[in-house]
């Protein structure tokens, strides 16, 4: 797989995403569905807490990963559900960090929602992986 970088404008890389990437070469695809902060039990974890919901919740995506015998290095896309985007920007950089160790900077949308579906949740994250 070969990935390359599409970014009109330089800003994006500083926040840690690409504005694109162009993916050729792939022989699977992985969509992976929005991963929160809960248990192995699927009991939701971290009330109140955004920065240990976020790390869970990738946990969780990095889970799914491994599962599927890939991993963080192998997202092209991670989108950001969030009922609060100023506290999860507090704590971005629980994803960053985690991404550039992978080095990875797959393209990404945040969206502040009203509500996750389940009340005590504030963060989701959903993702695209290809290998």
């Amino acid at each position: 797989m070969e990935r390359t970088a599409v970014n009109p404008w330089a800003w994006s890389t500083e926040l840690g995403y690409n504005q694109g990437e162009i993916v050729s070469g792939q022989t699977r695809t992985l969509y992976i569905s929005g991963q929160t902060a809960m248990s192995g039990e699927g009991k939701p974890q971290h009330a109140g807490d955004m920065a240990a919901q976020l790390a869970l919740s990738l946990d969780n995506l990095e889970a799914v990963l491994g599962e599927a015998g890939m991993s963080l290095a192998n997202l092209v896309r991670i989108n950001v559900y969030t009922t609060d985007v100023d506290r999860v920007f507090e704590h971005y950089g629980v994803l960053v960090s985690r991404l550039g160790a992978a080095g990875v900077a797959p393209s990404t949308t945040m969206l502040g929602v009203t509500r996750l579906a389940i009340p005590d949740l504030m963060v989701e994250l959903e993702g695209t992986a290809v290998a």
